[in-house]
């Protein structure tokens, strides 16, 4: 499919900070265990990481909440563990403990040890899922693809699952930093090749979730996990179809960074609810997009309450392009899917006053 045929690119035009009729919304998270359907495609698959196998039911549950709600992009239905699955570890998902690894990275051999899975041969079925979700797509909506960062997975294979402290992580870190950086540097040549299998497959947008960037000091933040999204932003395609395909960073916790983020060469920064929209716009929002950042437990509120908040947010951005309203977050599991609803239509009511009635765009 060209691009020509796509039927609405506000959110293309939004990440390059172009004119819109409205702000464009996708939300994080936005396929899953909230939507009773996206659960009877889970049963029917037997299990998480098998539905993530089926191209054609990971296909089916990225298109779910489009049939819901009028969104402006699809987002692959996958998982950032994908990777270290690949290289041999052992995932699980264990129901009320999350992912856990059958094998952690310890010590410095076993980061030597570790091989660099291909996008094109041992995470083909996450290209497959790709493509089989453009394809159903049919240009209603960019498709956006994704993956977490190298110090998101570091945290996962090294502590073997989630963590409050990150103990094991950070020593690795503070003792030894060598070591540290060749793991980071396997893991963000492995993802940078994972990100363009998936532009090669038909993804038009980017996203890498730095989401554990957060618990780190600003001097290993900057090390450790910003310098390695720099790495991956290089090595991406920046056009296809005749089209720029952003690259959107998000660090939890991450707003006393914003600066830092900005200048890796990426085209979006996504704010988690702690950072203010209208100070992240003061301080990069001329350089680069922004996305965000309502609080994702705001959803479990009343309608009248939603709708204010996304007034809230729409102020604090104010006039003109570069704004792609998102969540904080990932939605979570509890969220009533009707507020989904209420939130998707306030937007979609509210926020044509910030822009250029005249402004071109596709039609939705």
């Amino acid at each position: 499919m060209s691009s020509s045929e796509l039927k609405n690119d506000r959110i293309l035009r939004a990440f390059q900070r172009q004119p819109v009729d409205r702000t464009p919304v996708w939300m994080m998270r936005q396929a899953g265990r909230y939507l009773a359907e996206y659960r009877e495609v889970r049963a029917q698959a037997g299990s998480f990481m098998g539905l993530c196998r089926s191209p054609e039911l990971a296909a089916r549950v990225t298109l779910q909440p489009l049939e819901r709600y009028e969104l402006d992009a699809a987002i692959l239905f996958s998982d950032i563990l994908t990777i270290p699955d690949a290289m041999g570890l052992g995932l699980n998902f264990v129901a009320g403990e999350g992912p856990v690894f059958e094998h952690r990275v310890k010590t410095a051999a076993d980061i030597d040890r570790l091989p660099q899975p291909s996008a094109e041969k041992e995470l083909r079925y996450v290209m497959d899922a790709v493509a089989a979700c453009r394809k159903e797509l049919a240009g209603q909506v960019p498709l956006i693809g994704f993956t977490g960062s190298p110090w998101t997975l570091a945290t996962y294979m090294i502590e073997g699952g989630s963590s409050k402290t990150f103990a094991a992580s950070k020593s690795l870190l503070f003792n030894e930093p060598e070591a540290a950086h060749r793991l980071m540097a396997k893991l963000a040549d492995t993802v940078a090749d994972y990100l363009n299998g998936q532009v090669e497959a038909g993804a038009q947008a980017l996203m890498i979730f730095d989401t554990w960037g957060g618990a780190l000091d600003p001097v290993r933040y900057r090390e450790f996990s910003l310098a390695y999204m720099r790495r991956i932003v290089e090595q991406l395609p920046r056009e296809r179809e005749g089209r720029r395909i952003p690259v959107t960073l998000f660090t939890k916790g991450g707003g006393q960074w914003l600066e830092d983020i900005a200048d890796t060469g990426c085209d979006g920064v996504g704010l988690d609810w702690t950072t203010s929209l209208t100070d992240a716009r003061r301080r990069i929002g001329d350089r680069v997009a922004l996305q965000g950042n309502l609080d994702p437990c705001m959803l479990h509120a009343n309608p009248e309450v939603i709708r204010r908040e996304v007034a809230r947010c729409l102020e604090e951005f104010g006039h003109g392009p570069g704004h792609v309203f998102n969540l904080g977050h990932g939605i979570q599991p509890e969220t009533p899917p009707e507020n989904v609803d209420a939130m998707i239509r306030a937007l979609h009511e509210l926020s044509p006053a910030y822009h250029d009635a005249a402004a071109t765009s596709a039609t939705s």
